[in-house]
């Protein structure tokens, strides 16, 4: 094909397919600007990082000391050689099974493309330097693609011609003979591929089955029992079925039940003690003439997030704050006044009145919590789900890997979830209601997939010199002469916008999957990140690369259907002609974006916006809280750039790709490393759950690498090398289905021989020593030296709905968190809490000073408002 000159583009070539063209700059321009990024916000974390502890050792603030976290130096570069000598078993204790997982992709992701960079940068591109044009080796992969002329090619195939008889096939040729080496390649980039994930997926599964063979949680003990008939729904029916079948004793039984009506009063407590907390702020905020104010709390060291925000001194101290609010005494009111709000009542609340802010919600607030205390003395009807814990693993897992029942879809087992980890909103929702849900999710991300097109396709031609030139023409001719500003607006600009899209459109596939109806965080998390590679796959590579634009990819299923290798064909020339615009966009996020993560920009940028809108002392609390790390928001793009090194691996000039991939990789290894052992916390427990989804799309990325090297090398001309890449794809498909039965369960289950069984139970350490046994001793004497961060975690839980059970926290007033209300666990009565409505200095909240029943206040309708 006759690519366009960049600074005369041809008006026929104007299109979709054309949008993001290479130029002579592009790549070295790309790299400054990374460099520029990446160096600046790395410097700045360096000199934040000390000052900002609240933000930047967040968790290591909050987590056990016990863990063993090391303590990383205040000097500038000082804990970078701390962080690197953290061993894998460190951030197993510290961080959990997900955290390792997640980094252990990244280790043998630098390892693979490490051992694939020296291959093709000492093997393979010496010989495309030796049968290749020196000039169009490496120059022209980095600055504009080979200019092979492909369009006659795939003019042919497009209209289902055969081969013309004088089509020779340069297979033999000898001169072409080094077309022989891209097969080679593929097959050892393949090979290599798949022994260092095999490799590692053997080390995580026993990884895996050590750490949680070896702990001892509820939730390991605990399975989930679904789609349970009606006559077997007390818990005196499903234990007594469960240890008939002579597994194990039961320990105890939590049957699901329809909790709508106490899950909603719980969710208007919160929302009526948020505004009381507020409305208290405004009131304290408002200080008398003269008295002291104590500014907020500067939360230790830094400053970068303020403490809980401490109350004005009051000025008679001992008269009390009660004798201010209730007495008759007109002094006070008039030096501090009362916030008022305004409420709706009567026929339709058409009627409203205006009345005191305080005393208005301190009286909602009692009044809900009495219809919670009634509520949790209720009976609530059972529905088809419980959480049925035994008294072993051994117990529990037997009952997971088994069949229970003999009717299809009955008595269905599963691991159960931890008990933080559970949304119970979803547990009494029906099956039918949650796979409509499932389903409707679903086909909204399909239908998303098709509009993202609009906006992926119209970025990748607007930015173009050819769309410029047509509405632009006097802003084309000025980039015709600045080739640094044509470089940043026709490769720049897509590469920013593609990585900005990467950012955003997580949200709002976490949002979807949060509402899909699954029972877990961690289930959540695992779709999430399906979704997100779903959307970073189909639309930001293959609508790049196999369509183009919209108006195209019509035409491309049309040539598809005539002829189903003229995929394979389009596949290898997009992805030669894009190569500049991957190269750069692995560039940029690794060496431009990874050091902003570690800065956490985003945090820095919303603490100015947040701290202006935090009023009360929960949300200062809040705000100094690590933040959450979501794999869903990291990995799939991690998978992206892993698929485009594979891709671009075996093709001339594939050795610079790797050396970027193989950057990206380690900075991303240290990036997320650190942030998931001192920065942030990870609110879901998938169990290392993620890792077969990386080796799926590992097992995809392969199968793509192999039809663009089938079609590359079709387009040469060499059918028969193109069509011995066949027997490869088979071999990987086949892989990928073997995976799906050999290791699967491992990454789902506990096998029995992992488990660890106390001393005089039989079995013991003996129980699971086998080829690795030295080893796996070695790695369960360091797991067992103290309690995981699992088990930390899941301490005194129990599988309950915190709505029946929680303690009802009393509104948070002053700097010190507030008891909750004395007896207001499960069958108590919040609303004989003494002191309601009188602030005590030194609980933080209302209440708590005094247990005198008689010095309690009654806010009656007769006092203050009616409904």
């Amino acid at each position: 094909m006759n690519f366009e000159d960049p600074d005369n583009p041809d008006p026929d070539q104007c299109r979709g397919e054309n949008a993001i063209r290479p130029g002579k700059k592009d790549t070295q321009v790309q790299l400054v600007i990374s460099l520029a990024l990446g160096l600046s916000a790395f410097i700045a974390f360096c000199i934040l990082r000390p000052r900002w502890k609240s933000l930047y050792a967040a968790r290591k603030r909050h987590s056990n000391p016990h863990l063993g976290l090391p303590s990383l130096p205040d000097s500038f570069f000082g804990w970078i050689p701390v962080l690197y000598h953290i061993t894998e078993q460190q951030v197993l204790s510290s961080a959990g099974l997900d955290a390792y997982v997640f980094l252990a992709f990244f280790k043998m992701s630098m390892r693979l493309f490490g051992s694939m960079f020296f291959f093709a940068a000492v093997v393979l591109e010496p010989i495309n330097r030796h049968f290749i044009d020196n000039t169009k080796s490496s120059e022209i992969f980095l600055f504009r693609p080979y200019a092979t002329d492909y369009s006659h090619e795939l003019a042919r195939r497009s209209v289902g011609m055969e081969k013309p008889d004088g089509d020779q096939d340069n297979s033999f040729n000898r001169n072409m003979g080094y077309l022989w080496s891209y097969l080679v390649f593929t097959y050892f980039f393949t090979g290599l591929t798949l022994f260092f994930m095999d490799r590692q997926t053997s080390k995580v599964i026993r990884v895996r089955q050590d750490y949680l063979g070896t702990q001892s949680t509820i939730t390991d003990r605990t399975f989930r029992l679904s789609s349970i008939p009606e006559e077997l729904r007390t818990k005196a029916a499903i234990k007594d079925l469960v240890q008939k079948l002579e597994i194990g004793k039961v320990e105890s039984v939590t049957l699901c039940c329809n909790w709508t009506e106490i899950d909603k009063l719980m969710e208007e407590r919160k929302t009526i003690l948020a505004k009381l907390e507020e409305t208290w702020s405004v009131y304290l905020a408002r200080a008398p003439r003269g008295a002291t104010e104590s500014g907020p709390n500067g939360g230790g060291d830094d400053g970068f997030r303020g403490g809980a925000s401490s109350a004005p001194e009051v000025v008679d101290e001992e008269a009390g704050e009660s004798d201010h609010l209730l007495s008759g005494d007109e002094t006070q009111p008039s030096e501090r006044q009362r916030p008022r709000t305004r409420f709706w009542y009567g026929f339709l609340r058409l009627q409203s009145r205006e009345t005191d802010a305080i005393d208005y919600y301190t009286e909602k607030l009692r009044r809900v919590d009495e219809k919670i205390t009634a509520a949790r003395k209720k009976k609530f009807e059972p529905v088809s789900l419980a959480f049925v814990t035994m008294d072993s693993i051994a117990a529990c897992q037997m009952a997971i890997q088994a069949l229970i029942d003999p009717h299809p879809g009955r008595l269905q087992t599963k691991p159960a979830p931890a008990p933080s980890d559970i949304v119970w909103k979803n547990t009494y929702a029906t099956r039918f209601s949650r796979r409509i849900r499932s389903w409707t999710v679903t086909t909204f991300v399909a239908i998303l997939s098709v509009v993202w097109l609009v906006p992926v396709a119209f970025l990748a031609s607007v930015l173009s010199i050819c769309t410029i030139n047509q509405f632009l023409p006097s802003f084309g001719e000025w980039l015709k002469e600045h080739e640094i500003a044509r470089t940043l607006v026709q490769t720049g600009l897509p590469t920013l916008v593609v990585s900005l899209l990467n950012v955003a459109v997580p949200y709002l596939y976490d949002y979807l999957s949060w509402h899909q109806g699954m029972l877990s965080q961690g289930d959540i998390a695992l779709s999430a990140i399906s979704k997100n590679f779903f959307f970073t796959f189909f639309n930001i590579f293959l609508i790049f690369t196999v369509f183009g634009a919209v108006t195209s990819i019509l035409d491309v299923l049309r040539n598809s259907l005539k002829d189903t290798t003229y995929i394979a064909y389009t596949l290898a020339r997009k992805i030669e002609e894009l190569s500049v615009f991957y190269t750069n966009f692995i560039m940029l996020q690794g060496l431009g974006l990874f050091p902003f993560r570690l800065l956490e920009f985003g945090s820095v940028a919303q603490y100015p916006i947040l701290r202006m809108g935090a009023k009360t002392p929960r949300d200062f609390a809040e705000m100094v809280q690590p933040p959450k790390f979501y794999y869903g928001f990291y990995l799939p793009t991690a998978l992206l750039v892993f698929i485009l090194c594979l891709v671009y691996s075996a093709i001339p000039g594939g050795y610079l790709v790797l050396a970027l991939g193989l950057a990206y990789f380690s900075l991303g290894y240290f990036t997320y490393k650190y942030q998931l052992l001192y920065a942030m916390d990870q609110p879901q427990h998938a169990t290392g759950g993620a890792w077969r989804i990386i080796c799926y799309r590992i097992v995809l990325g392969l199968v793509v690498f192999q039809l663009t090297m089938s079609g590359y090398l079709a387009l040469k001309k060499a059918y028969t090398v193109a069509l011995l890449v066949g027997p490869l794809f088979l071999a990987t498909l086949w892989y990928g289905w073997d995976f799906r039965k050999r290791v699967e369960p491992l990454t789902r289950f506990i096998s029995l021989r992992s488990i660890e069984r106390p001393p005089g139970e039989g079995g013991g350490e003996s129980a699971i020593m086998d080829g690795d046994g030295a080893e796996a001793a070695e790695q369960r004497e360091v797991l067992r030296r103290g309690s995981t961060v699992d088990e930390d975690r899941e301490k005194g839980l129990r599988f309950v709905n915190p709505s029946l059970v929680a303690p009802l926290e009393q509104p948070w007033i002053y700097e010190d968190a507030p008891p909750p209300l004395v007896g207001s666990g499960a069958g108590s009565s919040p609303g004989n809490t003494p002191g309601r409505g009188t602030p005590t200095r030194g609980t933080g909240g209302i209440g708590g000073g005094s247990s005198n029943s008689s010095s309690s206040v009654s806010l009656g309708d007769t006092h203050i408002w009616r409904e």
